[in-house]
């Protein structure tokens, strides 16, 4: 007898990408511009700690404080993690040290990394100093890394915080870059999907069907395994107006994005409505799927035609 062959795992590599805009107050602006300027600038509390990013509220009292102070770029490695494989976008492309350092006139550390010929090359206790971007534009990576570093400590000087042409906003780019494997009962529902197929999966406890199924019931916590295919028709069971366009998606505002509650489903899953005037939508709409050419799952669902659902049908799907 031959065993029957496994069931492909599937796997996709997703990206999560957004840019990330925020204005700066008296303080963040004058660190982020010193650092433009080659000069690293921290706040004194009001127990005399000089803190280092500076914060503009006491972690101890949370009095706000602007008593800036410039501290040395040179300091001391407080402690560390060698990071042999750096991945994209990392301040260096060759193998470094994660490193916290306490700057000169400095109480508590910065967190950066340590440019090094290898792990063995550092320690706790070590003494670096800052090595400065070519191009500086009022970030933290104008400092392009810390250097090992052999010389006398700096100190700690009072600094006005006052530079032409301050930095008053910055923009960051997140991104999370990871590789997904829905597993086997998520597997079964996309592949499903392929065919035009909607399938869900029943607690053998609660016998609620699940879509997309979980591979277990989240209320009983059992496994489910027994496969129904549910729809293709279904209620709208709430929905809302999108008024604002998403950035690289193609569909004109305003649009309606609701749950759907498929014939045979025992909670709704998430759909855009269309073929009907968004002001035209309405709870209890009964709709249908409709694919595009080579399509992997619905494009989206329209009215089929039916009178609506009644209330009382779909209002433990809300």
């Amino acid at each position: 007898m031959t065993a029957a062959p496994s069931p492909e795992v599937l796997r996709a590599p997703l990206v999560v990408e957004f840019p990330f805009t925020r204005s700066l107050g008296p303080v963040q602006s004058a660190f982020l511009t010193g650092l433009r300027e080659r000069t690293v600038l921290g706040v004194r509390t009001s127990d005399g700690k000089v803190l280092v990013p500076p914060v503009e509220y006491d972690p101890v009292t949370a009095d706000e404080i602007r008593d800036l102070v410039e501290v040395a770029p040179t300091g001391t490695v407080t402690t560390w993690a060698w990071n042999p494989d750096p991945r994209r976008d990392q301040p260096l492309a060759t193998p470094f040290a994660w490193v916290l350092v306490k700057l000169d006139g400095a109480d508590t550390a910065l967190l950066h990394v340590l440019d090094a010929t290898g792990h063995d090359a550092v320690r706790t206790g070590q003494r670096v100093r800052i090595r400065w971007a070519g191009e500086r534009t009022g970030a933290i990576t104008d400092i392009a890394c810390f250097e090992p570093y052999e010389g006398e400590p700096g100190a700690a000087t009072p600094h006005t915080g006052e530079f032409a042409d301050t930095v008053t906003g910055i923009i960051a780019q997140a991104r999370l870059d990871y590789v997904y494997s829905p597993g086997r009962a998520q597997s079964d529902y996309i592949n499903a999907l392929a065919g035009r197929k909607t399938v869900g999966e029943r607690c053998p406890s609660c016998r609620k069907v699940y879509v997309p199924p979980r591979g277990a019931c989240p209320t009983c916590g059992v496994a489910t395994d027994e496969q129904v295919e549910v729809g293709p028709a279904g209620t709208l069971t709430t929905y809302c107006i999108v008024n604002i366009k998403a950035r690289g998606l193609d569909i004109e505002v305003p649009y309606v994005y609701g749950h759907i509650a498929l014939d045979g489903a025992g909670l709704p899953l998430h759909g855009r409505i269309g073929g009907i005037p968004y002001d035209q939508v309405r709870m209890g709409l009964r709709v249908e799927p409709v694919w595009t050419e080579g399509g992997r799952f619905p494009d989206h669902y329209r009215p089929t035609g039916e009178p609506d659902a009644d209330y009382d049908t779909y209002k433990e799907l809300i």
